[in-house]
This record gives C-alpha cells, structure tokens and sequence, in this order.
C-alpha cells in the first residue's frame, strides 16, 4: 500500500507540473508568437488612443449612441458568462422585462414587437461586442433627433459598419458597436 501511495503522489506531481505549468506556458509562449497583438487581444484605437478590444462588447448607456447587447456580467471581461437562467425563470423573465421597458422608454416610436432579442437578452460569453442589423436600425430615430443627423445618414453608417456572415456563409450579419459608435462621433455636424 504504501507503494502506491508514493506512485499515486509522484503522478500527481508529474501531472501537475506538466499540466499546470509547462502546458500553459508553451500555450502563451505559441500566442504570443502567432496571435494578434501577441495574445493579449486586438485593440482598437481612435486617435491614437486604445478605445476597446475588437471582441470585447462595451457598455453604450447614452442615448447619443447605439447601445449594445446587454451583459450578464456587467461589462467585466474578467468573469465572463451568461447568467444561466431559464427563459422559464421568474427573475430571468422580470430582468427581460426591465430591460424592454429601458429600451421602450428611450425609443418612445417604437413597439414592444418591433424590439430583436439581442437588445434585450445577454449573450452566453455577456461581452457580445455585435448588434442584429434591426438593433441597430431600431435606434437610428432616437440617435438622429438627439444628434440632429439625417437618419439616412446614420443609416448608411450602419451598412458601412454591417461584417457579413463568417466566410460568407457561416451565421448572419452584425454590426460591431463599438466600431459604429466610433464612426458615429466622426460624423460632423
């Protein structure tokens, strides 16, 4: 018996030096040669300025710009993950609710029925960094009167700022938020 204890403790220190520590450091040494901006995330920058990261959603609560999808963990990259409720759940279904009642009140022209699930609902990850193409097209009204721009011409930004499906083929087409409301603030008016 004692024997195999000693074996059982010398494969748990192999495995734990192994997996615990050589592993992650040949993952970030392979990263850090082939990933963008050496694994540490694409930024993306206005004016010389970093701004956000090209797959991390942020928070858009003013009404002078596009919101994004909502988050399950508020926006923190650090403890990413849905909220794991079930359509089913009482406090899921109220937080649903709030949420549509926050977009119906800054967006009074519009119906509860007109409103796309991702203005309403967290993505699995929370951090979604895209909108439907209708999220956006929603609060072209409300952006335009706040800015005094022509909805034409917020409209038109959209279909510049519109990625289609993955490989032409692969899910739908998006808008990525931050990258709008960046474009968004260049418009002169």
């Amino acid at each position: 018996m004692k024997t195999q204890i000693i074996t059982s403790l010398k494969i748990a220190f192999i495995t734990l030096i192994l997996f615990g520590l050589l592993y992650p450091l040949l993952i970030s040494a392979i990263a850090s040669i082939i990933a963008p901006n050496a694994g540490r995330g694409e930024e993306v920058s206005m004016n010389g300025k970093v701004v956000g990261f090209e797959l991390i959603g942020q928070k858009f609560d003013d009404d002078r710009y596009f919101n994004g999808r909502p988050s399950a963990v508020d926006y923190n990259a650090a403890s990413t993950g849905g909220s794991n409720k079930g359509p089913g759940n009482p406090e899921y279904l109220a937080l649903v609710q709030s949420r549509i009642d926050t977009l119906l009140a800054h967006n009074p022209s519009i119906k509860k029925e007109a409103i796309p699930s991702d203005l309403v609902t967290a993505s699995g990850g929370g951090l979604d960094p895209h909108i439907s193409i209708a999220a956006a097209t929603l609060q072209v009204e409300r952006i335009a009167k706040i800015r005094n721009i022509k909805p034409e011409v917020l409209t038109q930004l959209i279909r510049k700022n519109t990625e289609g499906p993955w490989l032409g083929m692969f899910g739908t087409s998006k808008v990525h938020v931050l990258h709008l409301n960046i474009a968004l603030d260049q418009i002169k008016q």
